[in-house]
């Protein structure tokens, strides 16, 4: 290796660093560019693949340490940024314009808190920089729009060269779209299945999507007539399974787990909600309302990750009902910080099936 100080040498020091969930080199990948040398100061840029890397900083730290192995540098700055990798598409399925990744959240029974849990993921991806848009699929209960503050919003609909075109909402980073803009408050949805199966293509191919990184889609509970639309459709980058501690929740969630394999969706790990009540009034204090353990037993015994326990504060639901999610309302939350995590996970699990 030369011993001068230029950018050939930043890079082949750099060559040995890898991303730590790819395994690759950071210089093969193209990860390291425009390297530029003023007297002492190193300064390059850093090319992550998704805005809500996990592994930043310890990235960002290994870089520094082996540029200042390097003799003559006095100073090292990396300016981070990031180029979300498009999932791999297939040949049976029609991708979404312009829409890179697109992850399924499902449950196998209604009242875990799938809509929640699906709500907060796109919004903790959208404050990391990710261009992140949200569909509500599950049109006989569709709560997206009162959890992201859009509960009174009205899409607005044009022409658009194939036909009628529907602009998203936005809020809190997200566009969203959903069946509670089209019905009034009240009125049930009572569809049969090819009705179901129209309006649910309408909102994946149909809808000003633009750019994104990532298209969260808030399945409808169980195992019917829209999960089988979505996952025939498009190319999903993967499917989160979201559970609660307790038995019967579990059983169900093995079964939408198992569907989404059949279809040939990754399924990217499971999600235990509700793992445990905190008391607002004593933070310190852990109640297992449903049980415990659940989740992770669940995911040792089928071979899949657990991507986090998120526990139960009042917090959580108060949030939810006046439209502010938690990663918004309370930050630093223990569910917050959890979701965010579980957002990161998910983020850096689809950047590795898009590269691998």
């Amino acid at each position: 290796m030369s011993n001068i100080l230029n950018s050939d040498s930043v890079l082949e020091v750099l060559r040995p660093v890898q991303d730590p969930e790819l395994r690759k080199s950071l210089v093969e990948m193209n990860m390291i560019r425009n390297v530029k040398i003023d007297d002492g100061k190193v300064s390059f840029t850093l090319v992550l693949t998704t805005p809500a890397c996990p592994l930043r900083e310890f990235i960002v730290e290994d870089c520094e340490k082996a540029v200042r192995n390097l003799a003559g540098v006095t100073d090292v700055l990396v300016d981070v940024t990031a180029e979300t990798p498009q999932q791999k598409s297939l040949p049976d399925r029609t991708g979404i314009s312009g829409v890179k990744n697109i992850v399924a959240v499902s449950s196998g029974k209604g009242g875990v808190g799938k809509s929640t849990v699906a709500v907060n993921i796109a919004v903790a991806l959208a404050q990391s920089g990710a261009k992140v848009g949200l569909l509500d699929a599950d049109i006989y209960g569709p709560n997206a729009p009162t959890m992201l503050g859009l509960s009174e919003a009205q899409i607005m609909v044009r022409q658009g060269p194939k036909g009628e075109v529907l602009e998203p909402a936005f809020n809190h980073g997200v566009k969203l779209v959903s069946m509670a803009f089209l019905i009034d408050r009240d009125q049930p949805v009572i569809w049969r299945g090819p009705m179901l199966n129209g309006v649910i293509r309408q909102f994946l191919y149909q809808v000003q999507w633009g750019e994104l990184d990532y298209l969260i889609v808030d399945m409808p509970p169980g195992t019917g007539d829209a999960q089988l639309t979505l996952t025939q459709a498009v190319p999903m980058a993967g499917a989160v399974i979201v559970t609660t501690p307790q038995t019967v929740a579990l059983l169900d969630s093995r079964k939408g787990l198992k569907m989404f394999q059949q279809m040939q969706v990754p399924v990217l790990g499971i999600v235990e909600n509700m793992s445990y009540f905190i008391p607002p009034d004593m933070p310190e204090k852990h109640y297992d309302i449903f049980g415990s353990g659940g989740g992770e037993k669940t995911a040792a015994e089928l071979g899949i990750p657990l991507l986090g326990c998120v526990p139960l504060e009042v917090s959580l639901r108060q949030g939810g009902d006046r439209g502010v999610p938690i990663v918004v309302a309370e930050p630093d939350s223990a569910s917050a910080k959890e979701l965010k995590a579980i957002a990161e996970r998910i983020a850096g699990k689809v950047s590795v099936a898009a590269l691998t």
